[in-house]
């Protein structure tokens, strides 16, 4: 594995933003930024062996400093919403800040999608490093994260998740890649996409769950069987018109454990790339770029991660961190032609 590390620009207080290129024996690569921990681009073949980037982002630095679609993002403290901006840890209520409408959204104004990140190098990949202090952005606990991405000579990205702190507090991580297999930017309409699960979770019109497990079997939401992602995209369900598209999470499992489990495969049946997504984590949200301007609908987002609003809901899988515990999560993307 071959890394290459450059001087990408600077942050207008003046930190030093670097992006970090992983090239294997084939010739595929994957690029990273200290800028939000960000996955920037995956250079990958197609059936012809021809190389394409397959995630939407930016050419430069100033693209990712200005970016606010969480573009290939480490998203944090806690990916998706929270009910107006407020959960209860025992007998105190936290007010975090707010940024979508009267909700919090992927950890608010100080989410870590725009933190510098310190970085050191490690077995085929990069090692992200960032401190989160106690009420950054209304979060209790002084928290200390790490991301960890790996690339392999077949092709596969693990990003590994850790996370401690000296506090109770609540802590979901997530990466926000958009991916488009076709390399060009066609729509990802004619995607395929194959979600293994039968249940998602209902939401408002504000993408807030209401708490209740949706059956996806005879709707638009069903992805048990493969099948194009604009064949129900533009159907006429109220969840659709709300969310411009999908922004729902996938039901993987109810309980947190270390199962991993493939949670999405998706392909391009023009340029013949596949990806298998697999985590330990209990949920996917599928996210199909609706509200991406100037152009939606040209990338799919596959956001494992634990359950939107999860503090205000009892019986979903708890991402409750308490000191003495330790985060520990991982997300495979296995590439292939």
């Amino acid at each position: 594995m071959n890394t290459a590390i450059t001087h990408w620009g600077y942050t207008p207080s003046g930190e030093s933003i670097y992006l970090f290129r992983l090239t294997n024996a084939s010739g595929a690569s994957i690029e990273l930024t200290n800028l939000g921990a960000s996955w920037v681009s995956a250079h990958m073949p197609d059936k012809h062996g021809i190389f394409e980037n397959i995630l939407l982002g930016y050419d430069n630095a100033e693209g990712y400093i200005k970016d606010t679609y969480y573009m290939g993002a480490t998203v944090g403290r806690f990916a998706n919403r929270i009910h107006q901006a407020s959960f209860s840890i025992k007998d105190t209520t936290y007010q975090l800040e707010k940024n979508d409408g009267e909700n919090t959204n992927h950890g608010g104004a100080s989410g870590f999608h725009k933190k510098i990140w310190q970085w050191e190098q490690i077995d085929s990949g990069i090692r992200f490093i960032l401190h989160s202090p106690d009420m950054e952005g209304g979060y209790p606990g002084n928290v200390h994260v790490k991301i960890e991405y790996q690339f392999t000579e077949t092709n596969e990205l693990t990003i590994s998740y850790y996370g401690i702190t000296d506090r109770p507090t609540y802590l979901n991580l997530t990466n926000h890649a958009y991916f488009n297999l076709s390399g060009d930017k066609r729509k990802i309409t004619e995607h395929q996409l194959m979600i293994p699960v039968t249940r998602i979770l209902e939401t408002t019109s504000q993408f807030i769950p209401t708490g209740h497990m949706q059956d996806v079997k005879d709707s638009p939401f069903d992805f048990t069987i493969s099948h194009s992602i604009g064949m129900h995209l533009y159907d006429d369900d109220e969840q659709l018109h709300w969310n411009k598209g999908y922004n729902h999470c996938y039901i993987l499992k109810e309980e947190s454990s270390d199962t991993l489990l493939t949670a999405a495969v998706l392909s391009d049946p023009f340029s013949g790339r596949k990806l298998t997504v697999r985590t330990d984590l209990p949920g996917v949200l599928l996210y199909t770029s609706g509200y991406l301007a100037p152009t939606p609908d040209i990338g799919v987002c596959l956001e494992t991660q634990y359950f939107p609003d999860t503090p205000s809901h009892p019986h979903f899988p708890s991402c409750l961190l308490m000191p003495g515990e330790e985060y520990l999560h991982r997300s495979i993307y296995t590439f292939e032609r």
